[in-house]
């Protein structure tokens, strides 16, 4: 597959942005990000990267600078594949390229963007394959429920942060990434995922006060359960969303994130200074 990543150029080439959001997630029309957006962010600086196969556009990746607590920051909004090409390492691609304009820019360090946290395949490849760190959970950032099939069980998110210089993302870019073997023995589980696949509190976050290290476990396919049972996937919804908001608010950072088995992984979070980890 030869896929040939540029800038995406031109009113035709966008409007072919315009059908991938809705080829890769169904979402209706009024959701997508429309053709003047898209122009009138690029002409101030925004990032718009397509991955090409031939001509016809598979992927592409978009954002846009604004600030954030007095620091000038690229947000990348979207991110999307076509289906037929996903597991092609697309998208990991898209946001080195995006990442590429961003450096060449000299305006920021970072690049942050939000993703469901309850989504494993989105973490793995957020915290494995890209290197980044979060400090910020936000609940309900698009309404309860939103049309897309993204959006059915709440629209809570993780605010990440990538750190375009840190040694950790060197590390992944070189091929070289920092591996922390003990980390998931030693970490203390605030959450773990029973053996009926519910929610299970283990510690609380009074209990983890003095720990360095604490893991909160999730399903590996969160989407398979709210087909199956919803109220068990709402479950997951309301005790994640709880642990993660009182960890950060203790002062843990989530660094990382584990495959522990087909059913489960786990995040593992730092009890840390927000400075001290570049945030």
């Amino acid at each position: 597959m030869q896929i040939v990543f540029r800038d995406i150029e031109g009113a035709h080439e966008i409007k072919a942005v315009e059908d991938l959001q809705i080829e890769a997630w169904g979402d209706e029309e009024r959701d997508i990000v429309p053709l003047n957006q898209l122009v009138a962010a690029r002409y101030v600086g925004g990032s718009l990267v397509g991955a090409f196969d031939n001509k016809k556009l598979v992927g592409f990746a978009y954002g846009f600078y604004g600030h954030l607590c007095g620091r000038i920051v690229h947000h990348s909004h979207m991110l999307a594949v076509a289906p037929a090409y996903r597991n092609h390492d697309v998208g990991r691609q898209l946001k080195w390229a995006q990442r590429e304009r961003v450096v060449a820019d000299k305006i920021a360090d970072r690049i942050t963007w939000t993703f469901d946290p309850l989504q494993s395949l989105n973490a793995h490849f957020n915290f494995n394959k890209l290197g980044v760190v979060s400090d910020t959970y936000k609940i309900n950032v698009y309404g309860e429920q939103g049309t897309s099939f993204l959006h059915r069980n709440g629209t809570d998110r993780l605010f990440v942060t990538w750190l375009l210089d840190s040694a950790r993302v060197k590390d992944i870019m070189a091929g070289n990434p920092t591996a922390r073997p003990d980390s998931g023995r030693t970490a203390l589980r605030v959450l773990r995922n029973s053996n009926s696949g519910s929610p299970e509190p283990e510690a609380t976050i009074g209990d983890a006060s003095y720990a360095s290290l604490i893991a909160i476990e999730i399903p590996a396919d969160i989407s398979s359960i709210e087909r199956a049972d919803p109220d068990r996937a709402r479950k997951w919804r309301e005790e994640t969303r709880r642990v993660f908001t009182e960890a950060l608010s203790e002062g843990f950072v989530i660094v990382d994130y584990f495959r522990e088995n087909e059913q489960t992984g786990f995040y593992l979070l730092e009890k840390t200074r927000a400075d001290d980890a570049g945030l």
